[in-house]
């Protein structure tokens, strides 16, 4: 599975993008994909995530309500929509897959995309 984010780009605080991570691949709707972030000077952590079926997800407390995973397994893509951006959410986003979960550990994901990034202004 080889995958690609894209996307990001400078919003003002208060704003909304909508992240999209393609897969390639047949095999994708047996993957479950998570989103993490890199901010400047940070370790990269999790964010959410979409277990294969779409019908599950999970967040990290800081984004809960904000942020909103979905998933088309026919078109091979993932959504991650943020609203309510704030300078904190300023980072690099990637979207990874793995066979099970979503789980929040980096060292679960098997694949991963090359990142986008986003700036939220104050």
């Amino acid at each position: 599975v080889q995958l690609q984010a894209s996307g990001g780009g400078l919003v003002q605080a208060g704003g909304s993008l909508r992240l999209s991570c393609e897969a390639s691949g047949r095999d994708f709707g047996n993957f479950a994909v998570g989103w993490f972030r890199r901010a400047p000077g940070e370790e990269r952590e999790f964010v959410g995530g979409i277990d294969y079926t779409g019908h599950a997800t999970n967040y990290v407390d800081t984004v809960a309500g904000r942020f909103a995973i979905s998933r088309h397994n026919t078109r091979n893509i993932v959504y991650l929509q943020m609203v309510s951006l704030n300078p904190q959410d300023t980072a690099i986003y990637y979207c990874a897959a793995e066979r099970r979960g979503p789980g929040t550990e980096r060292r679960n994901y098997t694949y991963w995309g090359q990142g986008t990034q986003v700036t939220v202004s104050s």
